[in-house]
């Protein structure tokens, strides 16, 4: 995207992770791989941000590292675990999930996605589908459905692509991200 079209939010993502020097170094070690279409995304990004807004210390407030990317010519789960494995060796981190969406809708039961920002696209939080990558001159690239309001507005909203409302109730309960971030705002529709 060029310079002078990009949103203040993006500006603001892009100074925050840039900041952070855990991501930038997790983002220099994937982008090593050579995947297509990847990103680092989920709560790995979202918790950056939340901590930032919350004034907190950099922290290690995420269950994993989700690397995704789309790859419809090899979708063995068997090529994911060899990438976790590389990834979980290089840094001594056993947090590392990498899934290709390619493969991903089947097991959710959705039709197949077309890439990985599609496949974001359906994933429960709005403010978690969101996902950063470096391309090879070291420039971030950012993927996010559904914006970036949510996520500096720190608020907990469904996807509207995402149509099982109670397992987003029981996932927003289950995780108790209120308690990890005050100011969270939470929508339950």
């Amino acid at each position: 995207m060029h310079p002078a079209l990009e949103s203040s939010l993006e500006i603001r993502l892009r100074q925050c992770i840039e900041c952070h020097p855990g991501i930038m170094r997790d983002l220099r070690l994937v982008q090593t791989l050579g995947l297509p279409d990847w990103y680092i995304a989920a709560g790995y990004i979202r918790s950056i941000v939340w901590d930032e807004l919350h004034g907190y210390e950099p922290g290690d407030r995420h269950d994993d590292i989700d690397v995704i990317y789309y790859e419809p010519s090899d979708c063995s789960e068997a090529k994911e675990k060899e990438l976790e494995e590389q990834l979980k060796q290089k840094t001594g981190n056993p947090k590392w999930s990498v899934k290709n969406q390619a493969r991903m809708h089947i097991r959710n039961g959705d039709a197949p996605y077309e890439s990985a920002a599609d496949a974001m696209s359906l994933w429960p939080e709005t403010a978690t589908a969101v996902g950063v990558r470096l391309d090879e001159a070291d420039k971030l690239h950012i993927a996010a459905p559904y914006g970036l309001a949510d996520l500096f507005n720190v608020v907990l909203r469904r996807s509207p692509r995402f149509e099982n409302r109670t397992y987003y109730l029981q996932r927003m309960r289950a995780k108790q991200w209120h308690q990890h971030w005050p100011k969270l705002q939470v929508i339950e529709d």
